[in-house]
């Protein structure tokens, strides 16, 4: 089955709310990410931290980065 796709501005207003809210959630993660990195010496993060800034450009590779490459 194959769905067409709406453009935005046809959407209902509650989607686009929780569309809104789930942009401004993902934006949040990465933020919360690359300033992590940011103030983190090579030392402390498990890996590269290029590696880990390309990866952290979408918030599932923010999340990661959070769960696994920070050292206590």
């Amino acid at each position: 089955m194959v769905v067409a796709k709406k453009p935005f501005s046809e959407r209902p207003p509650g989607q686009k709310a929780v569309l809104l809210v789930l942009a401004a959630i993902s934006l949040a993660i990465i933020a919360t990410a690359e300033r992590d990195i940011q103030g983190r010496t090579e030392d402390e993060i498990r890996g590269s931290r290029t590696m880990w800034r390309v990866l952290s450009l979408n918030a599932l590779g923010a999340l990661a980065y959070l769960r696994f490459a920070r050292r206590a």
